[in-house]
């Protein structure tokens, strides 16, 4: 194997991390309009994502860089075509941060609610984007000799991409909810799973269709194997959260995100931009790739980082791992 495809595949790695961490995240944050009934209620939901979501980014924010040092012309011509979508999902992760951080400066009700608004769309918007990004990414799009994207804004809203998109969007809600009814007590926690249900029947119909268009568009035996993969952990994670087994529905909701995740990267592999117009204007993970000293280097470091953030993160999982409830939120955060 070439340090190209190591780098595709650690590439998609770091993808499917985010993905399955962020997932939850977003869940919770839409879920402070679907689910909570009250301010103690939204605190709640906030509390169980306040101290991981921004280490969750962090596996984006290693994405986007590897992506740039290995396969510098793949994230030039992702951000040019992209400009628009990526920019809007930028602006609602610095928008979203600040929420969360905003949100309890000050205790009047009309400054919380304002900010819990803004946790609630900067969570669902970037959802339902990145589903809409990896569509176009998977399906291909206008790029032309000189590896450029020249199609439009309007282009990228195809019906395969805004399928993907509302996949993704179901998708993290119910893997948000599993996420709630395993991080709380109370009667929230009953509500969680009752509305997991309901999230998880929508994406099982939506993520099997965009899996099958994905699997006849591209597919191959592994990307097949993949999406096997992601229907029965879907089905088990519904079975698991109706049986009151959380922790098993959460471990599936989050298998069948990485299942489906690594078949959109399978399906897409040797390529990692196609284009529509003509096949040899594709983008690959050897045209688009950096140098062999460069993939070298970053190897390296990789193999030196990655295992201590890894461990670190894990160590902040294991530290807030206890169940809340109202009854953990003192007055005055009301």
């Amino acid at each position: 194997m070439e340090l190209h495809d190591v780098w595709f595949v650690l590439i998609a790695v770091l993808w499917t991390g985010y993905f399955f961490l962020e997932g939850f995240d977003f869940g919770v944050g839409i879920l402070t309009k679907l689910l909570a009934r009250d301010r103690a209620e939204r605190r709640v939901l906030i509390n169980t994502i306040g101290p991981v979501w921004d280490g969750n980014e962090v596996w984006l924010l290693t994405a986007g860089g590897a992506t740039f040092a290995a396969f510098p012309d793949w994230y030039a011509t992702l951000f040019s075509g992209f400009y628009l979508p990526l920019l809007a999902i930028l602006v609602c992760l610095i928008v979203r941060g600040v929420a969360f951080e905003y949100r309890a400066k000050r205790p009047e009700e009309n400054w919380q609610r304002n900010w819990e608004t803004a946790i609630f769309w900067t969570s669902l918007l970037p959802a339902f984007l990145w589903g809409v990004a990896f569509g176009n990414i998977v399906r291909g799009v206008k790029i032309d000799q000189h590896f450029e994207y020249v199609g439009s804004f309007w282009d990228l809203l195809n019906p395969y991409a805004l399928l993907g998109g509302v996949v993704t969007l179901t998708l993290f809600t119910f893997h948000g909810a599993v996420f709630t009814a395993l991080k709380t007590v109370g009667d929230i926690r009953g509500r969680a799973r009752q509305l997991a249900l309901w999230a998880g029947l929508v994406a099982a119909v939506l993520a099997v269709g965009f899996l099958l268009w994905t699997q006849a568009d591209s597919g191959d035996g592994k990307s097949l194997i993949a999406l096997v993969v992601a229907v029965l952990a879907l089905v088990g994670a519904l079975t698991a959260n109706q049986l009151g087994r959380e922790g098993w529905a959460f471990s599936l909701s989050g298998l069948t995100i990485v299942a489906a995740v690594a078949m959109l990267f399978l399906s897409l592999f040797p390529n990692v931009m196609p284009s529509t117009l003509n096949g040899a204007w594709s983008l690959t993970v050897s045209n688009a790739s950096s140098s062999p000293y460069t993939l070298k280097i970053m190897t390296w470091l990789a193999v030196i980082a990655t295992p201590l953030v890894v461990l670190y993160q894990g160590w902040t999982y294991w530290v807030f791992r206890k169940r809340i409830g109202t009854q953990h939120i003192a007055e005055a955060a009301h």
